[in-house]
């Protein structure tokens, strides 16, 4: 590799592989735990190399649909099939091909980083030679290098993130799942495994994560559900989503009895969270100057519409548990 993702290892085998283009099929899937239906007759599929994402508050049924394509819950109905093989039938097949980041950052403390690497890959089989190097290969990839022979306890906690996903990979996965891949890391650590994550994606490896932070599901997935009571809201590109459900740009003000009297009576639809006031905008310059002129609002301001606004939308702004 020496210092460049070009030579990421194997890179021919993620292209060469004969795979279906759709990698997950699910149809009317359901999950139930006594009489709570955790997942609730929802259909999806997943293509061939790109990365999808389930997003959804606490409670949405996100983490029961990940559980059952990796192949550690079974299904109640419907069907679920991962790279055209039923999930129930053949969990064992199924495994060898995947690769799962958990969210909890679960090293072995007993081993060193380089040790974690390649005992992992006894689960599957690899020689210890090739083990090795593959170990060695995605250490630099993810920036580890320096820290080979470094117990774990002196990782910090973005550098233990990393190896969590080295450790993934270190069985070529044709399907990568993430469960909330870069919870609690600092701005530079997020932006490096973003980077990396988009690196594989381009080797043809599909991914499918989950996440609470909307900018980052807006910045990766190609495409995306969001989830709620088990149920599918809405799917589609993050861009299509947020042109449909909030538009190009919102304006925001301030909340008062006379800003929204002046709005009614402008004929200007708008919506009230807590203390300010969100207008929906194609042309957020009109608006501006109604609040400015008409309602004589000093202070406004205008932002892009993002993904954050079709979710809390969608989901409501009630806190979850």
């Amino acid at each position: 590799m020496r210092g460049s993702e070009s030579s990421f290892p194997n890179k021919k085998k993620f292209m060469e592989k004969r795979l279906p283009m759709e990698i997950i099929t699910a149809h009317n899937l359901e999950k139930y735990f006594g009489t709570l239906a955790a997942v609730d007759g929802i259909s999806f599929s997943v293509q061939k190399g790109e990365i999808f994402g389930f997003l959804g508050p606490n409670g949405a049924g996100k983490t029961t649909v990940m559980k059952m394509i990796h192949c550690v819950s079974k299904r109640t109905r419907g069907d679920l099939l991962v790279f055209g093989m039923d999930t129930d039938r053949d969990p064992r097949t199924i495994k060898q091909r995947l690769g799962v980041v958990p969210q909890e950052n679960n090293p072995d403390p007993d081993f060193t980083v380089f040790q974690n690497l390649t005992i992992y890959a006894r689960y599957f089989g690899i020689t210890r030679t090739e083990a090795e190097e593959r170990a060695e290969e995605l250490l630099e990839f993810m920036q580890l290098s320096e820290k080979r022979d470094a117990p774990i306890e002196t990782l910090s906690g973005g550098m233990k993130r990393r190896l969590i996903i080295a450790r993934a990979l270190m069985n070529e996965p044709e399907l990568l799942i993430l469960d909330e891949p870069t919870i609690g890391l600092d701005p530079q650590a997020r932006h490096l495994i973003w980077e990396k994550l988009r690196h594989l994606r381009s080797l043809g490896c599909t991914l499918l994560m989950t996440t609470h932070y909307l900018d980052e599901a807006e910045r990766l997935c190609d495409r995306l559900v969001i989830m709620d009571t088990g149920k599918i809201l809405v799917e589609g590109s993050p861009a299509e989503l947020v042109k449909k459900y909030a538009g190009d740009e919102i304006v925001e003000a301030a909340a008062s009895p006379e800003i929204i009297a002046c709005l009614k009576e402008e004929r200007v639809r708008f919506e009230v969270f807590g203390d300010i006031i969100q207008v929906q905008a194609d042309d957020p310059q009109i608006v501006a100057r109604i609040l400015m002129e008409r309602c004589r609002r000093e202070r406004i301001t205008v932002r892009r519409a993002t993904l954050e606004d079709v979710f809390l939308k969608l989901t409501g702004r009630t806190l979850r548990e």
